[in-house]
């Protein structure tokens, strides 16, 4: 499995950091300081495209609403499709909590 290539003591390290945060603010301070803004505007980019796809939309309307790359749109496809199911476990979490 993809997933295990990942795994490792500095990766665990990241996510229990990214767990302890309690708030959205703690959030926006913690990424901020760990990543640049490019980083952290791709990584919406992709939750936002994958949002999009699991709703329907079309690559082009992906691409004019997110300003995404075809390339992009199609690899978090194949994420969505073949992945780790870590889009879709997240796009349902959300959608609970927003209704």
């Amino acid at each position: 499995m993809q997933i295990d290539k990942l795994r490792g003591e500095q990766l665990d390290q990241l996510f229990d950091a990214i767990l302890s945060l309690d708030t959205r603010e703690e959030c926006y301070q913690f990424f901020d300081d760990i990543a640049t803004m490019s980083e952290i505007q791709s990584l919406s980019q992709r939750l936002q495209v994958a949002k999009m796809l699991t709703e329907g939309k079309t690559y082009s309307a992906i691409e004019q609403e997110t300003k995404a790359s075809t390339a992009t749109i199609s690899r978090v496809r194949r994420c969505i499709n073949y992945g780790s199911d870590g889009y879709n476990l997240v796009l349902e979490r959300l959608d609970v909590k927003e209704n």
